[in-house]
């Protein structure tokens, strides 16, 4: 694993695996616009929580459940796609009230629940864990060891990409954020989008087949 060109292939693929939105993104980038910098910062970590589990559980082949097993993956994938409408519907009920609340009465998401709903955005995603399984082993070379030891290896430097994308584009979307501090009418558009986004990404992967 010393050869750089090999290194440079991983990381650009990691880079733009990472870049592409999906429900861990959405999620962080909604929890900025609601909750500001830290909140987004502690959803970004609870994200990759739950990632670090599917790499723990790829590297112990638990996840070639998820990839062969139909009842596990419909189980998996039904409890996330309702986690997500849930979600999705939070925002659009809360629509605007984000910023209105925030100089008034603090974020009205604690740190600690959107740490939570992070790790379950992710963990209850059976693409992310079909995704570990199915992007990893890509990068694996079994004459440099034990190929547990190599998957997590990968796995955590693929979530290392992970926190330092997300966390830089929490650090954009907070300075975007002061725009809607008092413009309540594009806050209430923000979050419609932004729940409306999730409430689709909840039917999306309720619909999703196993790949």
């Amino acid at each position: 694993m010393g050869d750089p060109l090999f290194w440079l292939v991983f990381f650009s693929a990691a880079l733009a695996l990472n870049l592409s939105p999906g429900p861990d993104l959405l999620y962080v980038l909604s929890r900025t616009f609601s909750g500001g910098r830290r909140i987004g910062v502690i959803a970004a970590c609870g994200v990759c929580s739950g990632a670090l589990v599917h790499v723990l559980f790829a590297a112990l082949g638990i996840s070639a459940i998820l990839a062969t097993s139909a009842l596990a993956f419909t189980l998996v994938k039904y409890v996330g796609a309702a986690y997500l409408l849930y979600l999705g519907i939070q925002a659009l009920r809360s629509a605007g009230s984000g910023a209105a609340l925030e100089f008034k009465a603090g974020p009205r998401t604690t740190a600690w629940r959107a740490y939570r709903q992070g790790v379950l955005v992710d963990l209850l995603n059976p693409k992310a864990a079909i995704f570990f399984m199915a992007f990893l082993p890509q990068f694996v070379r079994p004459e440099h060891g034990a190929v547990p030891l190599q998957l997590l290896l990968l796995g955590v430097l693929v979530v290392l990409v992970a926190i330092i994308v997300e966390c830089g584009l929490v650090l954009l979307a907070a300075r975007a954020r002061t725009a809607l501090r008092n413009n309540r009418t594009l806050s209430q558009w923000l979050d419609r989008v932004l729940g409306s986004i999730l409430i689709g990404l909840g039917i999306r992967l309720g619909l999703s087949e196993r790949v």
